[in-house]
């Protein structure tokens, strides 16, 4: 491992968990990799073993099925998965995206009728807020939810949805009152089973090609009032105060995958011959390793203290929003260079460093593109 500063947030309990999640990422993820990246999806079975090995939901309460942990071991399973290049497991965002959203604004009903199966991996979670013509747009979407007595009718589309495919549960942003504009979006659980639900094919992407990432629609699909999340016309509302944590997964998995593809990429040139030396020794290339754990080192301590900052409930939007938008870029500048320095084979599929490369552009676009994060952060000047 590149040798950094040592981390000083996590405690003697978060490190035998994190080499219990190593392992685990060792035995039940990495043989299956190339099989999920060719299937464009993680086996159930996957999710079930996770669940088992209490990888998922572990902040939720004891009572619910978790652990009642704090947020430092969801970021160690979110730095493993991102460290081993493993981009297919949609874990992070059903335990700590979906799974939160339930516990916060759910009622008892709802806690105790899915947070429990979530936790064993029964049950998967997905969120449906970008649709064709809005995305980094909250405010746009167009799916509507109307109230016909007891029940909602719900019409739209929805796309780029990540665990689309393998969802049983879905929080669907929608559209109670599309003239009350932000007022009038509302959270509601839509279960996979329900009529009138149909997922699309599977979009193929560029890069994380074993995440499932699907299209969802929606056909006069008819729920209980009761499937509303956190109150009718407060959605947006909700969904603006959980961004932050949201914005702080993905800067977490991209701190982690950088220094990740920075040790690889090290280790590489010490090894591969150019000209009878070792590609390591040409200045250049000792030149350029060292900017980049410069970056990251910078970027993972700049990541530890807002985590240290969110455990003590400081963290706001603006500091998330900084560190989505440095690490996201960060990202990208680093495994780009290190492509460059692993030459042809740098663009061969069966590198790491080609697959950090295809699972680093997105970065810079989802959970809010690095122009909206500029605009939050410019906003709090």
């Amino acid at each position: 491992m590149t040798a950094l500063l040592p981390r000083t947030i996590f405690k003697p309990e978060h490190e035998l968990f994190r080499d219990q999640v190593r392992k685990f990422v060792e035995r039940e993820i990495l043989p299956h990799r190339v099989a999920w990246e060719e299937a464009g999806q993680v086996s159930r079975e996957a999710w079930k073993k996770a669940g088992e090995a209490g990888l998922l939901c572990p902040t939720m309460p004891e009572e619910y099925g978790g652990a009642g942990a704090d947020r430092l071991y969801s970021a160690i399973i979110i730095e493993e998965l991102a460290g081993s290049f493993a981009s297919g497991p949609g874990f992070s965002l059903h335990s700590d995206i979906v799974a939160p959203y339930i516990n916060a604004y759910g009622t008892e009903a709802q806690k105790r009728s899915w947070l429990p199966r979530m936790a064993t991996g029964e049950v998967i979670g997905a969120i449906a807020m970008t649709e064709p013509a809005a995305g980094s747009d909250l405010q746009g979407i167009k799916t509507t939810a109307v109230r016909q007595d007891d029940e909602l009718v719900i019409n739209g589309q929805k796309t780029f949805i990540t665990n689309g495919l393998l969802s049983d549960l879905v929080v669907v942003v929608t559209k109670t009152d599309p003239a009350a504009g932000a007022k009038g979006t509302t959270l509601v659980l839509v279960e996979a089973t329900r009529p009138g639900f149909t997922k699309g094919h599977k979009l193929q992407k560029i890069g994380m090609k074993a995440q499932d990432t699907a299209e969802l629609f929606f056909d006069d699909v008819r729920v209980p009032v009761d499937n509303i999340l956190g109150g009718e016309g407060q959605g947006f509302y909700r969904l603006m105060r959980e961004l932050a944590w949201e914005r702080m997964q993905i800067a977490i998995r991209n701190a982690a995958a950088a220094e990740a593809i920075l040790d690889q990429t090290i280790a590489y040139t010490r090894e591969r011959k150019a000209f009878g030396r070792a590609v390591l020794d040409f200045q250049n290339s000792r030149f350029r390793l060292a900017e980049l754990k410069t970056q990251v080192q910078l970027g993972r301590t700049f990541v530890d203290h807002c985590l240290d900052l969110l455990l003590k409930g400081e963290l706001d939007a603006d500091t998330a929003a900084m560190a989505k938008l440095w690490t996201t870029e960060m990202q990208g500048r680093v495994v780009d260079q290190c492509v460059q320095l692993h030459g042809g084979y740098g663009y061969m599929w069966e590198y790491p460093v080609a697959r950090a490369y295809a699972d680093a552009r997105v970065q810079r676009i989802f959970g809010g593109t690095s122009e909206i994060m500029k605009e939050i952060i410019a906003r709090a000047l």
